[in-house]
């Protein structure tokens, strides 16, 4: 005879090893206790019951043969898939326990609310399958979890109910799929100590970029309350980001994204004992709130950190905060098994063209862009008239939605953060989703033909109609080593972890007015300025802009450095070079009070612009906020690899006010590492290239407006395009003589105009020229890169 089982393993006890005993997220947790306590790693106490426990329970039952009969009849189709799943639920809640383990249960517990010093603890009764988790197969979400229970009586239920979850319906067609036999799985229950999150926050973190895959970052979703809202997708969190390799350093600061989210609701305990949870709406105060403090967000980071490297793996987590005592704990840590997973030898690039009018737009999953017609779907008890090969609609998703997800061609949410449930079964299953639109459901309508586009990054949208696709794939397999530098164009913060794995050697031209208009959206002198605004409706939209700010400067400041920062990031310690920013008076008149502050031009292109507006009163205040953004960079987020580059600078005379004036606002060449480039695109700047040698570290040549001015050709004008050519012997002898004369004076000379991403034939010529770096868009980075190297060879 076989000796007695043990029914319960506390978490101490348990290491990552004993998944056939307790499960993946069981074993897990015991796995952090153990190994990461001493590492600032705080799990809440608490124990597990075993594999062993389970099938005692069934045995006791005579539940086995029960079960095996009814998924028998379930493959023969002689019952639904619904009905099944009834049957064998309704057998295991209708359970009695056997005296052996119900006492293991209720005494460990009774002991758990000894050690918590409370009569009867509340505790979370979570799920662990013994098949879950694993790096190839994602269970998440299909078992049942428990919150706030309370009581020997309501724990015993909720371990029946986890039992029974074993079998819904989604957990059984899942087990199908992934060619589980449903005999072999078993299930374990979590019984763990409730943090105080009710009356603080909880959330879901990454240990990489869930879209991109990019490995130096930490995502981390936040809302107030229970964690449940986060995970099913009820509610739009906030949204970090932190850049990992900085965390070292204690003094920085390398939050590179802080994204309010309208957290609409949040889940507490209810008032009555047994076991029980309720959503209710959150104040103004809260959705107007960051959940984490910026040393929180650090701290989680940190802790994202630790538990990656000790398992060796990218990882997925769940947190909470207590609200009694500030303290931060884990409560749940998995295999990342999506983008750990991913061919990284080939980088599909979608575009998308010829677009109809922009419907709604939220936050992207995936980076793929598709056509189709909508199936609006507002509740689950309507999942059957979904139509297979249409874009699902639907408010939130939870595991129950997961057989019409796979059978969708793309997905839409009005709920849900980047770590929803719908975001992560959609980016398991590889179809494009937008979730956390806020209103899709109201603006899209049944069989309505949209295009819905994650290919503009963080950032999703879906058009009107069919649009044009194009699709290219980018083997990373066999790119040449060059000499040369081939650098990349990035302005769009948002995209720029998508090109992570490209062998770039550096940022040569971030543009920072595409920053400010989109991340910003309003003019800095009109922040400068706001208690005097006299334009009633501006003034009100850019309050609602900058709640939050008590000085509005502020708002610029930290949005401009933290979209600078996403650019920064992916191509850290390698050198990324910022334009301070370039708009005509034209563009800065259309950013948000930007009228006020701007003069009519008749030809902007020529006028007022780049270095003249730095030194000159109308825009000095403006400028400092660039360099305090610069400064905050470099400084507070510690990313000192970031060279500052100065456009349209006509005369050695106005670099030198220029200099001056950023050195008043705590930028000084050569200070901190501080290098400063000007754009080589004016003739001056060939012309009296060994004087600006003088004053700066090197020339960034745009061709664009170097050919515009040498040929005396507007680039917009349809009638001379023909004309227009970086190819000409004008331009080629103007780039040829500015090398020269930069080289001769030890200044060093790139380019990252429009000519070698359009041209890639042109880089030969400026290799010869003896160019020291080519910056160019990410989709012609390949094209460059060979073109490079045979020029070269």
């Amino acid at each position: 005879m076989s000796g007695p089982i043990k029914s319960v393993i506390w978490f101490d006890t348990l290491a990552r090893g004993d998944v056939a005993l307790v499960g993946g997220k069981n074993s897990s947790l015991g796995e952090m206790v153990q190994a990461l306590a001493g590492a600032g790693i705080k799990v809440p106490p608490g124990y597990a019951t075993t594999s062993d426990a389970y099938r005692a329970f069934l045995n006791h039952n005579d539940l086995v043969t029960m079960i095996a009969e009814t998924v028998a009849e379930l493959e023969d189709h002689k019952i639904s898939l619904q009905e099944a799943g009834r049957i064998i639920r309704a057998a295991i809640v209708r359970g009695d326990w056997p005296e052996d383990i119900r006492a293991a249960i209720t005494t460990a517990y009774e002991e758990l609310s000894e050690r918590a010093g409370v009569k009867e603890v509340p505790v979370a009764v979570r799920s662990s399958a013994t098949a879950e988790d694993l790096p190839d197969a994602s269970f998440a979400g299909q078992q049942e979890t428990f919150l706030n229970v309370r009581g020997a009586d309501a724990l015993l239920a909720a371990c029946r109910k986890c039992f029974a979850s074993l079998f819904t319906d989604r957990a059984i067609s899942y087990r199908k799929v992934k060619g589980f036999d449903h005999s072999q799985i078993a299930l374990s229950v979590g019984v763990q100590q409730m943090v105080r999150s009710d009356i603080g926050g909880s959330g879901v973190m990454f240990s990489i970029d869930t879209e991109s895959g990019f490995d130096k970052v930490v995502l981390i979703n936040a809302a107030w309350g229970l964690g449940e809202n986060v995970v099913q997708g009820a509610v739009n969190p906030d949204e970090y980001q932190v850049f990992k390799p900085l965390l070292e350093t204690a003094k920085l600061s390398p939050i590179v994204e802080k994204k309010l989210g309208e957290k609409e609701q949040k889940m507490i305990y209810a008032a009555q004992k047994g076991g029980e949870t309720r959503n209710v709406p959150t104040s103004k105060a809260e959705r107007l709130a960051f959940v984490l403090s910026d040393a929180e967000i650090l701290d989680l980071a940190r802790q994202a950190v630790t538990i990656e490297a000790h398992y060796g793996q990218p990882m997925d987590m769940e947190w909470a905060k207590d609200g009694e005592t500030g303290e931060l704990f884990i409560v749940q840590a998995r295999p990342e098994t999506v983008q750990s997973r991913i061919d990284t030898g080939v980088l599909k690039s979608y575009s998308v063209t010829d677009t109809g009018e922009e419907i709604v737009r939220g936050l992207s999953v995936g980076s793929a862009v598709t056509s189709g017609r909508v199936c609006l779907i507002e509740h689950a008890s309507d999942i059957e008239r979904f139509v297979d090969g249409s874009i699902l609609v639907t408010s939130t998703t939870d595991p129950d939605w997961v057989p019409i997800m796979k059978r969708a061609t793309a997905i839409i949410t009005d709920h849900g953060g980047r770590t929803s449930h719908a975001a992560i079964v959609s980016r398991e299953l590889g179809v494009p989703a937008i979730v956390g639109t806020g209103d899709a459901t109201h603006v899209l309508h049944d069989q309505q033909e949209v295009t819905l586009s994650c290919a503009g990054g963080d950032e999703g949208v879906v058009y009107a109609g069919s649009a044009t696709i194009s699709v290219e794939d980018m083997t990373l397999g066999d790119i040449p080593e060059t000499t040369t530098r081939v650098m990349l164009n990035l302005a769009n913060p948002a995209a720029a972890f998508r090109w992570w794995r490209l062998p770039f050697d550096g940022v040569g031209l971030a543009r920072m007015e595409f920053v400010v208009n989109g991340a910003v959206q309003i003019h800095p002198m009109a922040l400068v300025n706001y208690d005097t605004l006299t334009d009633q409706d501006a003034k009100e939209r850019i309050g609602a802009l900058t709640r939050g700010y008590e000085n509005k400067p502020d708002y610029f400041v930290e949005r401009l450095a933290r979209g600078l920062s996403r650019i920064a990031a992916v191509a850290y310690p390698k050198p990324v070079i910022i334009r301070m920013s370039d708009f005509k008076t034209n563009e800065y008149a259309e950013l948000l009070g930007g009228h006020a502050f701007e003069p009519d031009e008749e030809n902007p292109m020529i006028g007022f612009r780049g270095a003249s507006r730095y030194y000159s009163d109308r825009y000095r205040e403006g400028f400092a906020l660039e360099c305090r953004a610069i400064r905050m960079l470099r400084e507070e987020m510690g990313f000192d690899n970031v060279v500052v580059m100065i456009p349209f600078c006509r005369t050695p005379e106005e670099a030198d006010r220029v200099l001056g004036v950023m050195a008043e606002n705590g930028l000084t060449r050569g200070e901190k590492g501080l290098e400063v480039y000007v754009m080589g695109e004016i003739p001056s700047n060939v012309i009296r290239a060994a004087e600006f040698a003088e004053r700066f570290d090197g020339f960034s040549i745009g061709s664009n407006d170097l050919t515009q001015l040498t040929l005396g050709i507007d680039r917009d004008s349809e009638e001379l395009a023909p004309l227009f050519s970086e190819a000409d012997p004008s331009v080629v002898w103007m780039i040829e003589t500015l090398i020269e004369k930069a080289h001769a004076a030890g200044a060093k000379v790139g380019l990252c105009g429009q000519a070698p991403s359009n041209d890639p034939a042109f880089a030969k010529v400026l290799v010869q020229a003896g160019i020291d770096s080519i910056s160019v868009t990410p989709d012609s980075f390949l094209a460059v890169k060979k073109n490079v190297a045979e020029a070269e060879g």
